[in-house]
C-alpha cells in the first residue's frame, strides 16, 4: 500500500474526532513515511512496518474514549472505555471483557454483604428495644441491653464496611483506565 493509500484509509477511519486531533495524527503518519523514504525506503515497507491503519484508527479512538473516561469518571465512560478497548480485537474480549465483569461482580457483591451487614445490626439494635416490649425476640437469648450494643457495632461495622467499598470502587476505576492504556500499549506495539 503506497502512502497515498494509508493516509487516504486512515483519515476515513478517524471520523468523529475533531479536525485537529485527525490533522495532528495524519502529520505523524507523514513525516513516518518522510523519515522512512530518507532511509531508502519504499513506501510499500513503511506501510507494513507501520500496521493496518483501520487497527491504527481504533486505537487512537480507543485512547481518547479512554483520557475522556480518566479525566470525567462516571460508569457510563468506563463501560464506553471497555467497549471501545474490546472493539480492537478478540484479545481484548478475553483480556478485557472478562476480568472487567469479574470486577463488577465482586464489587457489586461487596456492597451487598455491607448493606446485610448494616441492615442486619439495625434489626439486631430494634429487636433489642422493641422485642421485649411486644414479648418477640428474634436475637440470640441474650441480655437486651448487649444485643442492643451489638446491633450498634454491627451497623457500625456494616457503615464502615460499605465506605470500604466506595474506597475499593474508586481505586477499581482507577486500575482499570490504567489497565485499558496498557492494553492499548500492547497492541499498538
Amino acid at each position: 500500500m503506497n502512502k497515498k493509500e494509508f493516509i487516504y484509509i486512515l483519515k476515513n477511519q478517524l471520523y468523529g474526532l475533531s479536525k485537529e486531533e485527525i490533522d495532528e495524527i495524519i502529520y505523524d503518519y507523514e513525516e513516518h513515511f518522510s523519515v522512512g523514504l530518507g532511509r531508502g525506503k519504499t513506501e510499500d515497507e513503511i506501510s507494513k512496518e507501520l500496521g493496518d491503519p483501520k487497527k491504527i484508527a481504533k486505537s487512537y479512538k480507543a485512547n481518547i474514549v479512554i483520557e475522556n473516561a480518566q479525566n470525567n469518571p462516571t460508569p457510563t465512560n468506563i463501560v464506553k472505555a471497555v467497549i471501545a478497548t474490546i472493539a480492537l480485537g478478540l484479545f481484548n474480549l478475553i483480556f478485557v471483557l472478562g476480568p472487567f465483569i469479574g470486577l463488577v461482580g465482586v464489587l457489586i457483591g461487596l456492597f451487598g454483604g455491607a448493606l446485610g451487614v448494616t441492615f442486619g445490626g439495625i434489626g439486631m439494635f430494634i429487636d433489642a428495644i422493641f422485642g421485649p416490649v411486644f414479648g418477640v425476640n428474634i436475637t440470640i437469648n441474650i441480655n437486651p441491653i448487649g444485643a442492643g450494643f451489638i446491633g450498634i457495632g454491627t451497623t457500625a461495622l456494616g457503615i464502615l464496611f460499605f465506605i470500604l467499598d466506595i474506597y475499593l470502587t474508586k481505586l477499581a476505576y482507577k486500575g482499570t483506565v490504567k489497565y485499558l492504556k496498557y492494553n492499548i500499549d500492547i497492541i499498538k506495539k
